[in-house]
């Protein structure tokens, strides 16, 4: 199913868990795919993986002029058509126990980086004349969580950067949404121990964690056509785990 054949998509963050399977769902679906992430390695090797149709460069998100260059390479593919602001950090600590680095650290990347992506994009989907960007943001945005209050900040940043940039930018003809995943059987998980994400599992309704598949699907949808009229949009996928 080609129904993305020849546009051109953004990810950041997209090396591994969400992001790469962002990636591969968009290859599948016919679309170019630009990924972009500091895990050099992991990302020249998911570029591999998926061929001709994805490339890679180096990007860290709070940085300018790095942005800068992922939306150029990106238009060397053909017109910009969409981003994923997929880059995070995530480090479970108690207010009293959260320094000053560890609050600025996921305030620069969660929330500067998701600022960053955005506002670099906008020319080049005005030259396009249509867009749609997808911030991930978290379950915690829509009804937090204790021992996370940097994430926790970040990611409720998200969500209302997202709904403000979505009334700004919808005059433009460019979409704006925010999925708010659940707990997801990915690499960020790991800050837990085993025992602790088993008990995080049983107080999802449906009794198991999410799979990167499943939130690249929905991703996938954000920015398709099939959501057309969707702007400023928060979708929980969690199982339930915010009811």
């Amino acid at each position: 199913m080609n129904r993305l054949q020849g546009r051109v998509f953004l990810i950041a963050g997209g090396a591994r868990g969400l992001g790469a399977e962002q990636a591969r769902l968009l290859v599948d679906a016919g679309a170019k795919v630009v990924i972009g992430d500091v895990l050099e390695a992991e990302g020249e090797a998911l570029a591999s993986e998926l061929g001709a149709a994805c490339s890679f460069l180096p990007l860290d998100v709070t940085s300018e002029a790095q942005w800068s260059d992922a939306v150029a390479l990106a238009e060397t593919l053909g017109r910009l058509h969409g981003l994923v602001n997929n880059a995070g950090v995530y480090k479970p600590v108690p207010l009293v126990e959260t320094d000053t680095a560890e609050f600025e650290r996921h305030t620069r990347v969660n929330q500067l980086g998701t600022f960053l992506g955005m506002r670099a994009v906008v020319p080049a989907m005005e030259r396009t004349g249509t867009g749609a960007i997808v911030n991930i943001s978290s379950t915690v945005a829509l009804r937090s969580a204790p021992n996370a209050i940097a994430y926790t900040a970040s990611k409720w940043a998200v969500r209302g950067m997202t709904k403000a940039a979505a009334l700004e930018l919808a005059p433009r003809n460019i979409r704006v949404n925010s999925v708010h995943p659940g707990p997801i059987d990915t690499d960020m998980l790991n800050v837990r121990t085993r025992e602790e994400n088993l008990r995080r599992v049983q107080q999802v309704p449906i009794k198991r964690l999410g799979t990167a598949r499943e939130i690249a699907g929905l991703v996938l949808f954000l920015l398709s056509d099939g959501s057309a009229y969707m702007t400023g949009s928060e979708i929980a996928m969690d199982g339930g785990a915010a009811l």
